[in-house]
């Protein structure tokens, strides 16, 4: 069996943000990058853990991105992968970058592709159905629990209320949240390692690009705390009613 998992590289939760050139980029100064949680944690780590019941699976990772993501890549690799490729581009379009994860998983004829439910910094949560439809694979998504019985999966995913079972043989692309798997630590063997796998870079292939970025605007600073005396519970419900608008 082939997996290819999908790895974004993507700022730190902590990271403070910032705009330039007119609010339509990112301000990358002094930006710690991770991995993409949901890429990491649920997509890569289940991948793993399919992996390390069939010894015998090929793992393979793939980003689209700059040499500046080579550092996050090489964790995933110490992680678990074993080998990784990079798509030499550093578009932000969500339907440009599935339609190069799409080439790639075409020439490569991975029986699974994993990705996160969506990247902590656009929250799109699209590439993995944009990636299904250019394959022509079934999607599931926003997957909790993966099971695989030869050529059928057996994919719990959440829905409004509840929780849906859905049973699809194989290819298949499936995106991957909080329940999949745990977060591991890549061990001292993993980073050594990891610095000799195999991380090819592939020139993109041709594809549209169907959005740019108009501007990003941050949220309206939060206001201050108003403390009201405890003497005084009428003022408390005059702001709940006039400034809070709770009726």
């Amino acid at each position: 069996m082939k997996i290819l998992v999908c790895i974004s590289k993507t700022p730190d939760t902590t990271a403070k943000i910032a705009f330039t050139d007119n609010n339509t980029k990112f301000a990358q100064d002094n930006v710690q990058w991770i991995i993409n949680p949901y890429d990491e944690w649920y997509a890569l780590v289940r991948a793993i853990e399919l992996k390390e019941k069939d010894p015998s699976t090929v793992l393979h990772l793939i980003n689209v991105g700059g040499a500046d993501a080579e550092p996050v890549i090489r964790k995933a690799l110490a992680l678990g992968g074993d080998e990784a490729i990079r798509v030499n581009s550093t578009s932000t379009d969500s339907f440009y970058i599935a339609s190069q994860i799409a080439e790639v998983a075409k020439q490569g004829n991975y029986d699974l592709v994993f990705t996160g439910k969506e990247t902590i910094d656009f929250n799109g949560s699209s590439i993995g159905g944009m990636v299904a439809e250019l394959l022509d694979m079934p999607y599931v998504s926003l997957a909790i629990k993966f099971e695989l019985n030869g050529a059928t999966a057996t994919i719990t995913r959440e829905i409004e209320g509840g929780e849906e079972v859905c049973e699809v043989d194989l290819p298949v692309v499936v995106s991957c949240q909080k329940g999949m798997a745990e977060q591991r630590i890549p061990n001292m063997k993993g980073i050594m390692g990891a610095r000799t796998k195999p991380l090819k870079v592939l020139e993109p292939a041709a594809a549209d690009t169907l959005t740019t970025v108009a501007s990003f605007e941050l949220p309206p600073a939060k206001a201050g705390v108003k403390l009201i005396p405890a003497d005084n519970p009428a003022e408390l419900v005059r702001l709940l009613h006039e400034e809070a608008k709770i009726i």
